[in-house]
């Protein structure tokens, strides 16, 4: 794609001004091609009043495990994606003409470097493809550079880049870093149930990687933003792996949050609705498992994000089912994760944020199902607080929705991926359907005072 004239370059920044945003001069007067990697990109700063920044995919970042790095020879001793491409694809959920990235850096065990990124359309619109639509590449840059060395422990947003991003389309990102991160410590998300490539050189324009090597994981991507009116708002999923979609097909994004998603954008009153999936497999509450425990990664993967206004926690099963199988475990998990609602609910209330409790499916058959049945009975006790304490600001009862009628404890035959705990994209639509449209429209915040106890007298 060529540039145009300086005289359409200034057309079209003047254009672009009279509509509410501000493009820098450099843009209409930078010559070369749009990818060049020393000329700044096609990105602006937009201005339009009322509208806001907006996360449209996010995915959490994890400290990769060793099953989970990149195949060799993307990884070798201490360097991982030495001169390599990666090609990547998310899932969008609601719409805008700019848009951002945002990559993680969070468990690195050395600085990012960066070296380039560009964003297309996957051909065909599809996930998990490695070609691109001929002419949608566009360079994404980083203060007008091309690239950027991310520090340890931090994370990187880019320029807003003029690229319309279509409501439930696909995207997709591609990083070239020439010398790679130094260290096996890189920040990943494993759950995509999507495909990526990588292959060794710079082929950050191509417009397919043939031969390329894949995996089913994320590498650096954590957030994706669209810039889009003021009524536009985001929704939270904080979970594991059940929210995080074991079970789902590759590349269909069915996940029960995905589906969900599909159906507010099928009603005009809830198709400005953002769903964010902020869940991993593995984690826990109360404590670290794979990735950090819910409580320590709030700030990060709840507060941190834009335009967010609701929180659906479903969270707890993991906790449960690594407690010791005793009464007294059982009883003690009960009231931690009680102990965690309220902290969750008080410290997003503090910041606005609607908050809602999903009850914990059943996982009857599943090695978390000890014989005593004191597991069983810990979650019983944790969803009759989810249900009765009026803490959340509204309740969705997942565990009623999937659970099996003739035997409760365990999941319906029909929803069950086999392994007793996870569900089938069958079981994710009846999750997703559970989740009342209602709960998204917009009305006056909680205060942090709103549930409050009466005070006690002395």
């Amino acid at each position: 794609m060529k540039r145009a004239s300086s005289l359409v370059g200034v057309a079209v920044t003047l254009a672009v001004a009279a509509a509410g945003f501000v493009v820098p001069s450099a843009i209409g007067a930078a010559a070369g091609s749009a990818t060049s990697r020393s000329a700044r990109s096609d990105y602006a700063t937009p201005t339009t009043a009322g509208a806001h920044w907006v996360n449209t995919w996010t995915a959490m970042p994890q400290l990769t495990e060793p099953g989970n790095m990149p195949p060799a020879p993307f990884t070798q001793s201490d360097l991982v994606f030495a001169h390599t491409t990666l090609r990547q694809t998310v899932h969008v959920s609601v719409g805008g003409r700019y848009m951002r990235l945002r990559l993680s850096n969070a468990f690195g065990g050395t600085d990012l470097p960066i070296t380039a990124v560009s964003v297309a359309r996957p051909a065909g619109g599809k996930a998990g493809v490695s070609a691109v639509e001929p002419g949608s590449t566009h360079p994404v840059t980083f203060g007008g550079k091309p690239g950027m060395d991310i520090p340890m422990g931090a994370q990187a947003v880019t320029d807003p880049l003029d690229f319309p991003v279509q409501p439930g389309s696909n995207l997709t990102v591609t990083l070239y870093l020439a010398d790679g991160q130094a260290s096996t410590s890189i920040t990943s998300h494993p759950g995509s149930r999507t495909t990526s490539y990588m292959v060794s050189g710079d082929h950050l324009d191509d417009t397919d990687l043939p031969g390329a090597t894949t995996a089913d994981h994320w590498y650096f991507l954590s957030g994706l933003e669209v810039w889009s009116r003021s009524n536009t708002s985001a929704a939270i999923m904080l979970g594991d792996s059940i929210t995080d979609g074991r079970g789902s097909t590759t590349n269909m994004n069915n996940r029960w949050p995905d589906q969900l998603l599909a159906r507010l954008q099928s009603k005009p009153g809830t198709s400005d609705i953002a769903i964010l999936n902020q869940a991993a497999g593995g984690n826990r509450i109360l404590h670290d498992g794979l990735g950090p425990n819910a409580l320590a990664r709030f700030d990060r993967d709840v507060l941190a994000q834009s335009g967010v206004s609701w929180l659906l926690v479903f969270e707890g099963v993991n906790d449960i089912g690594t407690a010791d199988a005793t009464e007294a475990a059982s009883k003690q998990v009960t009231a931690d994760l009680i102990g965690a609602y309220e902290q969750i609910i008080t410290r997003a209330h503090a910041q606005g944020l609607r908050v809602y409790g999903a009850t914990i499916t059943p996982f009857g058959g599943n090695g978390y199902d000890d014989p005593s049945g004191y597991h069983e009975a810990a979650r019983q006790a944790v969803n009759d607080w989810i249900r009765t304490s009026g803490r959340f600001d509204a309740v969705v009862d997942f565990d009623k929705t999937v659970r099996d009628p003739a035997d409760p404890h365990r999941l319906a035959p029909a929803y069950d991926v086999g392994d007793g705990l996870h569900l089938n994209p069958d079981g994710y639509h009846a999750m997703a359907d559970a989740v009342p449209a209602t709960l998204f429209r917009h009305s006056p915040a909680p205060t942090a005072f709103s549930q409050l106890p009466p005070a006690t007298t002395h």
